[in-house]
């Protein structure tokens, strides 16, 4: 359809019925066309047929703002990416109708909500897992570096009673939980490093015992 303007020049009856008419069928199909319509007017809507997508003139001068875009394909309406969420008085609530690169959700540091896929929330627990022992604040909690016990051995290999962890830790002033296998109540680590330490279990008596118990490594 061609555009045409609301304005109604004068003219014969028969010439004025028809561009009323006119300017009614462009009203009513949203100003439809593949150009700006012709004698538009601030806060006009204008479906743009070149692309698909509804326009409203500013207010202001001559832009043409981007409503959304329609899927004649489909029938359906599109919102466009990174679309800014205000509140009612149209203050921008630091949130977008958008994806924000993997990077951002990795390094965690972002405040300005939006879409985020499975895959980058995935990413994201995976860039941070090392972060996530929080040794830090008022009360803060350490993760477990290895262990042995329940049949499983984790971050560490087992010789007679020296303990080897496979990889090393930060530092040399961990702590070790371990408890003596069978009767043999008393068990501690001895000579410590960021390599290793040795099992030590002994009877009530002071005999030691060689076989391995539980123990974990907090650090």
């Amino acid at each position: 359809m061609t555009a045409r303007v609301i304005n109604i020049p004068n003219a014969t009856a028969s010439v004025t019925r028809t561009n009323i008419n006119d300017a009614l069928a462009s009203l009513g199909s949203t100003n439809s066309g593949a150009t700006e319509p012709p004698g538009s007017l601030n806060n006009m809507l204008w479906y743009d047929t070149a692309t698909h997508i509804l326009k409203l003139k500013a207010e202001v001068g001559s832009d043409w703002i981007s409503i959304g875009y329609f899927d004649q394909s489909t029938d359906t309406f599109r919102i466009f990416d990174d679309t800014q969420l205000v509140d009612a008085s149209g203050t921008a609530t630091d949130g977008v109708l958008g994806d924000q690169t993997t990077g951002t959700w990795e390094a965690g540091t972002g405040t300005t909500e939006s879409l985020v896929s499975p895959a980058k929330v995935l990413a994201a627990i995976e860039a941070n897992v090392e972060g996530i022992t929080h040794t830090s604040g008022s009360a803060p909690y350490y993760g477990v570096r290895a262990w042995n016990g329940q049949g499983q051995t984790g971050n560490c290999t087992i010789s007679g009673s020296i303990v080897t962890f496979t990889t090393a830790m930060p530092h040399a002033n961990y702590a070790v939980t371990c408890n003596a296998a069978g009767s043999y109540g008393n068990a501690y680590a001895q000579s410590k490093t960021v390599n290793g330490f040795q099992f030590i279990a002994v009877s009530s008596g002071g005999s030691p015992y060689a076989s391995m118990g539980e123990f974990i490594v907090v650090c």
